[in-house]
């Protein structure tokens, strides 16, 4: 069977097609699993929760082995498989993929193997880029191993061949977030975003995608810098909407009677650490059980 998301607008009609081997229901009271290689995909957490409030939601962060953007592919591709083995022991419905960087570097065939449905950000992302674009110039910032895959790239073009990509990393992002620098008027965080954002603001793109869930929290930073005229496309929340989209389409959501879902997180390292981190990227204080497992 196929899914098939269609955007419109912008670059025209948008096609995305993904094999899955679900059968309809009426709803389906199994979490949803999301997973990055730290805390970044919290982001993507954060609008599944907004957006879907009654699912339960599973949440692992491979806290023990980050950065997964200095990685080799196939390292990364290894983890990505250890990462989805331990979702599908909690008997999730979805596996999300909130991780700039394995979904760019996963094969594209990768999905087939996992036997619900899977996806990662970077199309849908892509998507969102093209119906916002008005020149056709956008630009993409991720880590140093989503930018030498070069998956937003051949995403966008599979989209519209004339469009023009201006990409660079920004290795340095993850750790100011980590760090709690992400203040709009913090002089390191302005300096490192001049830096790495000043060819992207002169080579004249409309649209900058965000590509490492990590970087919506430096949203205001890179706004001020690159400017009103620039729209960003925050890649987590585009994968959370198509969750939402596809769940809804197929009748996998949760039981609407049952009330607000619950929260499971779990790391590969220290509690501790990953409780006070994820506040930065919640805005709030972790509701739900953390535990620390071992994977791989």
């Amino acid at each position: 069977m196929e899914q098939t998301a269609l955007f419109g607008k912008g670059w025209g009609l948008l096609r995305i097609e993904q094999k899955i081997n679900v059968s309809p229901l009426d709803f389906d009271n199994r979490p949803i699993g999301v997973f990055d290689s730290g805390l970044g995909g919290l982001t993507a957490f954060k609008e599944l929760r907004r957006l879907l409030p009654r699912e339960d939601i599973v949440y692992f962060g491979d806290t023990g082995r980050l950065p997964y953007g200095t990685k080799s592919r196939e390292t990364i591709i290894r983890y990505a498989g250890q990462d989805v083995e331990f979702l599908l022991r909690h008997q999730v419905k979805m596996v999300i993929a909130a991780c700039g960087t394995v979904s760019a570097n996963v094969p594209v065939d990768f999905g087939d193997s996992v036997p619900v449905p899977f996806t990662g950000v970077v199309a849908h992302a892509c998507a969102a880029a093209c119906a916002a674009t008005r020149k056709g110039h956008i630009g993409v910032i991720a880590t140093p191993a989503t930018i030498r895959s070069g998956a937003y790239e051949k995403q966008l073009h599979a989209f519209a061949p004339s469009l023009q990509v201006t990409s660079a990393h920004c290795s340095l992002f993850v750790p100011l977030v980590e760090s709690g620098f992400i203040q709009r008027d913090n002089p390191i965080t302005c300096m490192v975003a001049e830096q790495y954002l000043s060819p992207l603001r002169d080579s004249g793109v409309d649209v900058l995608i965000l590509g490492c869930t990590h970087y919506p929290l430096l949203a205001e930073v890179i706004g001020d810098y690159m400017g009103d005229s620039v729209t960003l496309i925050d890649s987590g929340r585009a994968a959370a909407g198509y969750a939402r989209d596809f769940l809804t389409q197929r009748h996998m959501l949760a039981d609407p009677g049952r009330g607000a879902g619950t929260n499971r997180f779990y790391v590969s390292d220290s509690i501790e650490g990953f409780s006070e981190i994820a506040g930065i990227f919640l805005g709030e204080t972790i509701r739900g059980e953390v535990s620390r497992v071992a994977v791989g």
